[in-house]
């Protein structure tokens, strides 16, 4: 009976996802992994998985429960990094009836984090499958129904599933590493005229950072909110320098800053988010596999302005 409300609710979901927009948007940790979970319950015919880091039993196993149903069931892990991690979910799913493979280890990192059910639905991600964290990291999630973004989404699954080195599409809402992210993240920091609101793991792209600052120099309003990490200090030194605003979690806080957002422009007809996997650091955006979306669904763009704004507002001045 749960399973079937869990996956009544998530074709909700999807059905409002296709009738009122292409993208909803689901945030960490407020709304838990029921959504989620809810759209690998849902698949009947595939799901095919691009995960850095997998180790959450329930997720495994609802993958191997929808391989034992006949669905077609493709994982790619990530080696080069997680292959430690990793190698628990990999014996496991390979044990129940799983495809997996690892990655393609000409990338630096498959940090990629992506499901993609019956070829409908995409979640685009900036969390990993790994339930330890849940709890405690901010993260959020894009579901994905454009029928262009899902099949271009797919390309590139079937050749990383097969080894193969394969450009990333031009689809001008996807955001790929190693292919065009950093043209893609520049046009959205370069053309914002009024602000900037950024969550984000790691600031180590002094070419990102340097786009930030002359952007706080144009007098666009950049806010930036992170967990602290001595090695960025520097960057969030020039960044409040040159106007913007800096706010820092510590690293014992209820709320660790796992997101990689980028909001710009909210309010204005040009408002668009970035959310993805990729970390704003050189190996992240140009020698990663990474995966992210830019949305312009006024609802998405309004949930996470107030998510960012509480986060901002509940951190601590640099």
């Amino acid at each position: 009976m749960l399973r079937q409300l869990t996956v009544f609710l998530f074709c909700c979901l999807v059905s409002y996802a296709a009738d009122a927009a292409a993208h909803v948007i689901i945030t960490e940790p407020d709304q838990g992994m029921a959504p989620l979970y809810g759209l690998l319950r849902s698949a009947t015919r595939m799901i095919d998985v691009t995960m850095y880091e997998l180790a959450d039993p329930i997720a495994e196993q609802l993958l191997a429960q929808a391989a034992a149903r006949h669905v077609s069931v493709r994982v790619i892990l990530d080696r080069n990094r997680e292959l430690h991690n990793n190698q628990r979910a990999f014996d496991y799913l390979q044990q129940h009836g799983v495809e997996v493979v690892w990655a393609n280890e000409q990338y630096e990192a498959t940090h990629q984090k992506s499901i993609v059910a019956d070829q409908k639905i995409a979640a685009i991600m900036t969390l990993n499958l790994t339930s330890r964290y849940y709890p405690t990291t901010r993260d959020f999630a894009v579901l994905d129904s454009d029928p262009d973004d899902v099949a271009a989404i797919e390309q590139v699954f079937q050749a990383d599933f097969n080894g193969a080195v394969k450009a990333a599409s031009t689809n001008s809402d996807l955001v790929w590493s190693p292919a065009q992210s950093v043209d893609r993240l520049f046009d959205l920091i370069r053309g914002a005229r009024t602000s900037l609101e950024i969550e984000a793991e790691e600031l180590s792209d002094s070419a990102i950072v340097t786009a930030l600052v002359d952007a706080a120099h144009a007098g666009v309003a950049v806010q930036v909110v992170m967990t602290y990490d001595q090695s960025y200090a520097q960057n969030f030194t020039k960044l409040v320098q040159a106007g913007a605003q800096v706010r820092i979690y510590s690293p014992n806080a209820a709320l660790h800053i796992h997101a990689k957002v980028i909001l710009a422009d909210y309010g204005t007809p040009d408002a668009a988010v970035f959310a993805g996997s990729e970390n704003f650091s050189v190996a992240s955006l140009e020698k990663n596999r990474e995966l992210g979306v830019i949305v312009r669904d006024p609802s998405i763009l309004t949930s996470i302005h107030q998510t960012l704004t509480e986060d901002f507002r509940a951190a601590t001045p640099w």
